[in-house]
């Protein structure tokens, strides 16, 4: 049982929070109670987010690519050396570099990962013994470290639009139609042994990657879980697609394929303010990378005319050069407001933008990943997190200005504790695994070195 001072519940703040945890669920809420003995006591207590989309081996690689070189850096340019990084990690490694992001994830606040995992193959494109061995690497540290796992194996076919060939970066991701339903079929069967909460889902890269007729393929043999897809990521990404389907990628996509509120579109940067609004109507899921987007020079979101139109958003840390909850939120309100120049954007109508954004980012990010989350109600995942609300950022603000404190003033240090569907993996703003974990990573690291 946990007792907190004050909760956001789903119908707002409440005094005096007792929540009662049953397998991993919320199985009973009082408010006004007083704490007993054995209850963990916190100060406030949040439903958790789901951070949306990660790849987790590029954590390894942060600032190895701040340095201009000759000419025009871009997406493009930072792909490149991306691909020589990747090349070099052993299973070993890519374990212990994930490892390392799921305990820092969890320590900013975040229960649950969608890990958009497209690297399936050794060096140069051959198999492992087990077509799923990446998976399972990836099934160990969610393991080890307790966060909740929507696992999203990519299905990656094409070097880019039309059909082009792989190029030699990409064929630790390749994999036809055929090869990748059995892919998929093997990382279901490697993640029976984990916690309930484990989701498994696809992931059709982006329609740079794949084609229309591969689509509709995977999504026929798709066995549940949700959708994730890239979509107009770069500019060049959507006149690439443009010229070769005749339509931008997520007008395509809303033409052609159904989308549905079991789908996520991520990054969305290059939209019209038509697929905006069609894409708020069909209710799936933007999935936001703000952090990675500024990192990357991808470009701006247009969340005004999204949510105007009532459309559901999640984050997400994607290439995790910064794993940071607040960062994340308080990035995607200030790339609005540098791209407006206005204020307090990402709310509809008037009110609390920290709890806008907080708020529809735990809900939305849920909804991506499958999970029966994104509020403290019974019934749901136990996916929870409190935080210090004495912390210097929060202490002079009053309960209605938490959410906003901790969206643009408040470092992820003010995280005390946190659930992911009831395991208690935080405590004192410590991941319970962290020591391990960290050994591990250094190791793996200084053996990438050594090899480099």
């Amino acid at each position: 049982m946990i007792h907190a001072r004050q909760a956001l519940l789903g119908d707002g703040w409440a005094k005096d929070v007792r929540v009662d945890l049953a397998d991993g669920r919320i199985a009973g809420i009082a408010t006004g109670a007083r704490a007993r003995d054995g209850d963990v006591s916190v100060d406030t207590l949040l439903p958790a987010l789901s951070n949306l989309h990660s790849h987790a081996f590029q954590r390894a690689m942060a600032g190895m690519t701040e340095q201009r070189r000759a000419g025009r850096d871009n997406f493009w340019t930072w792909r490149e050396v991306m691909y020589q990084f990747m090349d070099q990690l052993t299973p070993e490694q890519i374990e212990a570099i994930a490892a390392l992001v799921y305990v820092e994830m969890q320590e900013a606040g975040y229960a649950a990962v969608g890990e958009f995992h497209y690297v399936h193959h050794r060096a140069g494109g051959g198999h492992y013994d087990d077509i799923a061995e990446l998976s399972q690497r990836i099934f160990a540290a969610a393991a080890q470290t307790g966060i909740g796992l929507t696992h999203l194996p990519v299905l990656y076919t094409y070097g880019g639009a039309g059909k082009a060939a792989l190029a030699e970066g990409q064929r630790r991701f390749g994999n036809d139609v055929g090869t990748y339903h059995k892919l998929v079929e093997a990382a279901r069967k490697g993640a029976a042994g984990l916690p309930g909460d484990t989701v498994i889902g696809i992931a059709p890269h982006s329609l740079r990657a794949t084609a229309p007729d591969e689509l509709r393929e995977a999504l026929a043999a798709r066995e549940g879980g949700p959708v994730h897809i890239h979509a107009a990521e770069q500019v060049r990404e959507v006149e690439d697609v443009q010229g070769w389907l005749g339509a931008r990628p997520v007008e395509w996509l809303l033409e052609n394929v159904g989308i549905t509120p079991d789908w996520c579109l991520i990054h969305c940067t290059h939209m019209t303010d038509a697929e905006a609004r069609g894409l708020a109507r069909s209710r799936a899921v933007a999935g936001l990378c703000p952090i990675t987007e500024a990192n990357l020079g991808d470009g701006v979101f247009n969340g005004e005319v999204f949510l105007g139109a009532g459309g559901v958003f999640g984050v997400g840390s994607d290439s995790n050069v910064n794993i940071s909850l607040t960062e994340e939120l308080r990035t995607l309100e200030y790339a609005q407001r540098l791209h407006r120049r206005e204020r307090n954007v990402m709310v509809r109508d008037e009110g609390s933008v920290g709890r806008a954004l907080y708020t529809g980012a735990a809900r939305g990010g849920a909804q991506a990943l499958g999970r029966d989350a994104g509020e403290i109600a019974e019934g749901l995942w136990a996916d929870l997190v409190a935080v210090d609300s004495s912390a210097p950022a929060l202490c002079a603000l009053t309960t209605e200005q938490l959410l906003d404190g901790l969206a643009f003033a408040a470092k992820d240090a003010v995280v005390t504790d946190l659930w992911s569907a009831g395991r208690h993996q935080v405590r004192e703003g410590r991941h319970v695994a962290r020591e391990a974990v960290l050994r591990d990573y250094r190791a793996a690291v200084a053996d990438l070195l050594a090899s480099v």
